[in-house]
Protein backbone atom coordinates (compact mmCIF):
# COMPACT_ATOMS: atom_id res chain seq x y z
CA UNK A 1 0.00 0.00 0.00
CA UNK A 2 1.10 3.54 -0.67
CA UNK A 3 2.82 5.03 2.39
CA UNK A 4 0.90 8.32 2.16
CA UNK A 5 -2.53 6.73 1.91
CA UNK A 6 -4.64 5.62 4.83
CA UNK A 7 -6.52 2.33 4.73
CA UNK A 8 -10.28 2.70 4.22
CA UNK A 9 -12.20 3.18 7.46
CA UNK A 10 -13.66 0.05 8.97
CA UNK A 11 -17.38 -0.30 8.66
CA UNK A 12 -19.19 0.16 11.93
CA UNK A 13 -20.90 -3.03 13.04
CA UNK A 14 -24.67 -2.72 13.48
CA UNK A 15 -26.05 -2.68 16.99
CA UNK A 16 -27.87 -5.67 18.40
CA UNK A 17 -31.58 -4.88 18.43
CA UNK A 18 -33.77 -5.01 21.49
CA UNK A 19 -37.15 -3.42 22.20
CA UNK A 20 -35.39 -0.58 24.05
CA UNK A 21 -32.92 0.01 21.21
CA UNK A 22 -35.74 0.09 18.64
CA UNK A 23 -37.69 2.54 20.77
CA UNK A 24 -34.69 4.87 21.10
CA UNK A 25 -34.02 4.60 17.35
CA UNK A 26 -37.66 5.33 16.49
CA UNK A 27 -37.84 8.35 18.78
CA UNK A 28 -34.52 9.67 17.49
CA UNK A 29 -35.77 9.30 13.90
CA UNK A 30 -39.10 10.98 14.68
CA UNK A 31 -37.30 13.88 16.38
CA UNK A 32 -35.47 14.56 13.13
CA UNK A 33 -38.04 13.65 10.46
CA UNK A 34 -41.78 13.53 9.99
CA UNK A 35 -42.66 10.01 8.94
CA UNK A 36 -45.45 7.74 7.86
CA UNK A 37 -45.96 4.44 9.64
CA UNK A 38 -44.74 2.48 6.62
CA UNK A 39 -41.59 4.58 6.32
CA UNK A 40 -40.73 4.20 10.01
CA UNK A 41 -41.39 0.47 9.69
CA UNK A 42 -38.87 0.30 6.80
CA UNK A 43 -36.25 2.20 8.81
CA UNK A 44 -36.63 -0.04 11.86
CA UNK A 45 -36.80 -3.28 9.88
CA UNK A 46 -33.50 -2.41 8.21
CA UNK A 47 -31.98 -2.28 11.70
CA UNK A 48 -33.59 -5.62 12.57
CA UNK A 49 -32.21 -7.25 9.39
CA UNK A 50 -28.73 -5.79 9.95
CA UNK A 51 -28.74 -7.11 13.52
CA UNK A 52 -29.86 -10.54 12.33
CA UNK A 53 -26.98 -10.69 9.84
CA UNK A 54 -24.34 -9.38 12.25
CA UNK A 55 -25.45 -10.92 15.55
CA UNK A 56 -27.73 -13.81 14.61
CA UNK A 57 -30.75 -12.26 16.32
CA UNK A 58 -34.21 -13.52 15.40
CA UNK A 59 -35.65 -11.29 12.64
CA UNK A 60 -39.22 -12.47 13.33
CA UNK A 61 -38.98 -11.41 16.95
CA UNK A 62 -37.55 -8.05 15.86
CA UNK A 63 -40.42 -7.64 13.40
CA UNK A 64 -42.94 -8.27 16.21
CA UNK A 65 -41.19 -5.62 18.35
CA UNK A 66 -41.40 -3.13 15.47
CA UNK A 67 -45.10 -3.83 14.86
CA UNK A 68 -45.89 -3.48 18.59
CA UNK A 69 -43.98 -0.19 18.70
CA UNK A 70 -45.79 1.18 15.64
CA UNK A 71 -49.19 0.17 17.04
CA UNK A 72 -48.39 1.92 20.33
CA UNK A 73 -47.22 5.06 18.52
CA UNK A 74 -50.38 5.15 16.39
CA UNK A 75 -52.59 4.79 19.48
CA UNK A 76 -50.75 7.59 21.27
CA UNK A 77 -50.88 9.88 18.23
CA UNK A 78 -47.11 9.98 17.76
CA UNK A 79 -47.63 8.46 14.30
CA UNK A 80 -50.55 9.82 12.28
CA UNK A 81 -50.47 9.00 8.58
CA UNK A 82 -53.37 11.36 7.79
CA UNK A 83 -51.67 14.35 9.43
CA UNK A 84 -48.35 13.37 7.84
CA UNK A 85 -49.91 13.18 4.36
CA UNK A 86 -51.63 16.56 4.74
CA UNK A 87 -48.48 18.23 6.06
CA UNK A 88 -46.23 16.70 3.41
CA UNK A 89 -48.65 17.48 0.56
CA UNK A 90 -48.97 21.12 1.67
CA UNK A 91 -45.22 21.54 1.94
CA UNK A 92 -44.59 19.97 -1.44
CA UNK A 93 -47.23 22.20 -3.04
CA UNK A 94 -45.70 25.33 -1.52
CA UNK A 95 -42.33 24.32 -2.98
CA UNK A 96 -43.92 23.91 -6.41
CA UNK A 97 -44.78 20.22 -6.49
CA UNK A 98 -47.46 19.13 -8.94
CA UNK A 99 -50.33 17.00 -7.66
CA UNK A 100 -48.90 14.12 -9.72
CA UNK A 101 -45.50 14.36 -8.03
CA UNK A 102 -47.13 14.79 -4.60
CA UNK A 103 -49.11 11.58 -5.13
CA UNK A 104 -45.95 9.73 -6.16
CA UNK A 105 -43.89 10.96 -3.22
CA UNK A 106 -46.58 10.10 -0.68
CA UNK A 107 -47.04 6.64 -2.22
CA UNK A 108 -43.27 6.11 -2.02
CA UNK A 109 -43.44 6.85 1.70
CA UNK A 110 -46.07 4.13 2.08
CA UNK A 111 -49.09 6.34 2.70
CA UNK A 112 -52.44 4.61 2.05
CA UNK A 113 -53.90 5.63 -1.36
CA UNK A 114 -57.13 6.89 0.26
CA UNK A 115 -55.14 9.17 2.57
CA UNK A 116 -53.10 10.39 -0.41
CA UNK A 117 -56.29 11.37 -2.25
CA UNK A 118 -57.65 13.12 0.83
CA UNK A 119 -54.41 15.06 1.27
CA UNK A 120 -54.26 16.09 -2.39
CA UNK A 121 -57.96 17.01 -2.28
CA UNK A 122 -57.29 19.27 0.71
CA UNK A 123 -54.59 21.30 -1.03
CA UNK A 124 -55.03 25.02 -1.55
CA UNK A 125 -56.96 25.51 -4.77
CA UNK A 126 -57.97 21.84 -5.06
CA UNK A 127 -61.69 22.59 -4.89
CA UNK A 128 -61.45 25.01 -7.81
CA UNK A 129 -59.00 22.84 -9.75
CA UNK A 130 -56.24 25.43 -9.35
CA UNK A 131 -53.92 23.40 -7.08
CA UNK A 132 -51.55 22.61 -9.93
CA UNK A 133 -51.59 26.23 -11.12
CA UNK A 134 -50.61 27.50 -7.67
CA UNK A 135 -47.85 24.89 -7.48
CA UNK A 136 -46.65 25.69 -11.03
CA UNK A 137 -46.41 29.38 -10.15
CA UNK A 138 -44.39 28.52 -7.03
CA UNK A 139 -42.16 26.21 -9.09
CA UNK A 140 -41.55 28.83 -11.79
CA UNK A 141 -40.78 31.44 -9.15
CA UNK A 142 -38.35 29.16 -7.33
CA UNK A 143 -36.62 28.12 -10.56
CA UNK A 144 -36.76 31.68 -11.99
CA UNK A 145 -38.33 30.64 -15.26
CA UNK A 146 -41.11 32.12 -17.37
CA UNK A 147 -42.32 35.48 -16.07
CA UNK A 148 -40.01 35.17 -13.06
CA UNK A 149 -36.88 35.02 -15.20
CA UNK A 150 -34.21 37.55 -14.36
CA UNK A 151 -32.07 38.33 -17.38
CA UNK A 152 -28.40 37.83 -16.71
CA UNK A 153 -25.64 39.70 -18.50
CA UNK A 154 -24.29 37.85 -21.50
CA UNK A 155 -27.55 36.03 -22.29
CA UNK A 156 -29.27 38.77 -24.27
CA UNK A 157 -28.90 36.95 -27.61
CA UNK A 158 -30.39 33.64 -26.37
CA UNK A 159 -33.11 32.23 -28.62
CA UNK A 160 -36.46 32.79 -26.88
CA UNK A 161 -37.98 29.63 -28.39
CA UNK A 162 -35.10 27.49 -27.17
CA UNK A 163 -35.42 29.05 -23.72
CA UNK A 164 -39.21 28.46 -23.74
CA UNK A 165 -38.71 24.81 -24.76
CA UNK A 166 -36.17 24.39 -21.99
CA UNK A 167 -38.60 25.90 -19.46
CA UNK A 168 -41.45 23.69 -20.74
CA UNK A 169 -39.22 20.64 -20.33
CA UNK A 170 -38.43 21.60 -16.75
CA UNK A 171 -42.14 22.02 -15.98
CA UNK A 172 -42.95 18.65 -17.59
CA UNK A 173 -40.24 16.89 -15.55
CA UNK A 174 -41.77 18.45 -12.44
CA UNK A 175 -45.09 16.76 -13.32
CA UNK A 176 -47.12 19.66 -14.70
CA UNK A 177 -49.40 19.13 -17.68
CA UNK A 178 -48.81 21.08 -20.88
CA UNK A 179 -51.74 23.49 -20.44
CA UNK A 180 -50.70 24.50 -16.93
CA UNK A 181 -47.05 24.89 -17.95
CA UNK A 182 -47.97 27.03 -20.95
CA UNK A 183 -50.31 29.18 -18.89
CA UNK A 184 -47.53 29.98 -16.43
CA UNK A 185 -44.70 30.34 -18.91
CA UNK A 186 -46.65 32.48 -21.40
CA UNK A 187 -47.74 35.01 -18.78
CA UNK A 188 -46.43 38.50 -19.51
CA UNK A 189 -45.64 39.19 -15.87
CA UNK A 190 -46.15 37.49 -12.49
CA UNK A 191 -49.10 39.71 -11.59
CA UNK A 192 -51.14 38.46 -14.56
CA UNK A 193 -51.08 34.94 -13.07
CA UNK A 194 -52.86 35.93 -9.89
Amino acid sequence: MDEGRKPPPKRKQPRKVSPEYLERSALHYLERYASSSANLRRVLLRKVQASARAHGTDPEEGTRWVEDLLARYRRSGLLDDKAYAEMKAGGLQRRGGSTRSIRQKLAAKGVDPDLVEQAVGGLEGAESGEADLAAAIAYAKRRRIGPFRVERPGREGEDPRARRDKDLSAMARAGFDLDTARRVLEAEDPESLL
